[in-house]
């Protein structure tokens, strides 16, 4: 009888395995064919790139943006990109026709004149809460260069504007209140304290909801209209990053840990000096290697300061292209080169300091280089003339 059951239980385990064999012979049978869905790939910002061209080779800054394009388009893009060309080395807007010959563009109107945002076709529009202006300034500039900038450009941009520094201030938050924000960060002037400020500029960001975070430095003037003139050209959801490089070239930084098995990585950046504007829809996207103190940890990575880093992250960890834009103007140009009404039609410009104190814009002369050594305040009257220190014959 023991026997008989065990011989019966052999036969019934080699029957469920020959029905278990048989079953998965057959799953395959009774399965569909996959087919891979092809996606839409998101356009690239054709409005800004349709106008300017950096003064590197268009495969080397615009590849990726025009791979996925008939040729008939790309023929007509690289057209409208050899309109302008961007000399960074020298800091001038070389235009290879005139300017009214250009294909239509809103980028052209900002060069030639100066209109309101919506007097072109813009992708939205743009209210004064929508954009984060970050003012990264330290305690020893205060009294000097953030009451020039409460005196001029931030007087037309107060609900924009927020002032990022090193020290509480009771006379700077009676004047800004909430928008000024102590980062607790160094005074001192290193990597390490450039990049502790820029990590709680991008997490402020991110917390106001707004949709464009524009980063500037204290000795900058921002020309907010034409700021906004451009913004308005894009949509915030798109992966939008545009300033001005200071160099000819893209950087390359030491980056052991990329995924490719490289140990370098080459990247643009915009200068900081000059001011640079990324879209909410791209800072989401840097949240990983920027948000609650991660931008600290990345910069000390590849050892670089904090406009490098973003660079890093936008161009070499998210592929996603700097913008160069002739736009935005800091201290290391020759700023003489802009001049008469050029200047106001600019985003962004700084001036020299104590070594090349004569390096500013060349404007008609509001108040005299002795009352307005900047140029600040000449470029503020003449754009707003009816501020009330700004003298009574700009009136006329």
């Amino acid at each position: 009888m023991s026997f008989s059951c065990i011989r019966l239980s052999k036969i019934c385990f080699l029957l469920s395995v020959i029905v278990c064999a048989v079953l998965l012979l057959l799953i395959p049978k009774f399965q569909t064919n996959w087919r891979p869905k092809s996606y839409p790939q998101p356009r690239p910002p054709l409005v800004f790139n349709g106008s300017w061209k950096s003064d590197t080779p268009l495969q080397q800054v615009e590849s990726s943006s025009t791979d996925h394009l008939d040729d008939e388009t790309k023929d007509e893009l690289v057209k409208q990109w050899n309109n302008y060309i961007i000399d960074t080395r020298r800091s001038r807007l070389k235009a290879t026709g005139k300017m009214n010959e250009s294909p239509v563009n809103p980028f052209n109107s900002i060069m030639t004149n100066h209109v309101e945002p919506t007097e072109v076709s813009a992708t939205e529009k743009l209210e004064s809460n929508d954009v984060f202006i970050a003012v990264k300034t330290t305690r020893k500039y205060h009294k000097t260069r953030l009451n020039l900038l409460f005196q001029t450009w931030i007087s037309q941009a107060k609900e924009l504007t927020f002032i990022f520094t090193d020290w509480e201030d009771d006379e700077l938050r009676l004047r800004a209140g909430d928008h000024v924000i102590n980062t607790n960060c160094s005074a001192v002037h290193t990597r390490q304290a450039l990049c502790c400020k820029m990590s709680v500029e991008y997490d402020k960001f991110l917390e106001s909801g707004r949709k464009w975070f524009c980063h500037v430095d204290d000795d900058n003037y921002v020309n907010v209209k034409t700021l906004l003139h451009l913004l308005s050209a894009f949509s915030h959801s798109q992966d939008i990053y545009i300033g001005r490089p200071s160099l000819d070239h893209p950087i390359e930084a030491a980056d052991h840990a990329r995924n490719d098995g490289s140990t370098t990585a080459k990247f643009w950046f915009a200068t900081g000096g000059a001011g640079f504007c990324i879209s909410r829809g791209l800072a989401l996207k840097m949240s990983p290697w920027a948000s609650l103190g991660s931008f600290i940890s990345t910069a000390e990575r590849i050892r670089l300061p904090d406009d490098c880093t973003i660079g890093y992250i936008i161009e070499g960890l998210l592929e996603v292209k700097l913008l160069h834009s002739p736009l935005f103007h800091s201290h290391l140009e020759n700023l003489q080169r802009l001049h008469g009404d050029i200047v106001l039609k600019q985003i962004t410009f700084s001036y020299g300091g104590p070594e090349n104190k004569h390096n500013v814009v060349s404007v008609d002369e509001v108040f005299s280089v002795q009352q307005d050594p900047t140029r600040f305040k000449s470029v503020h009257c003449l754009l707003y003339p009816e501020t009330l220190w700004c003298p009574p014959l700009m009136l006329k």
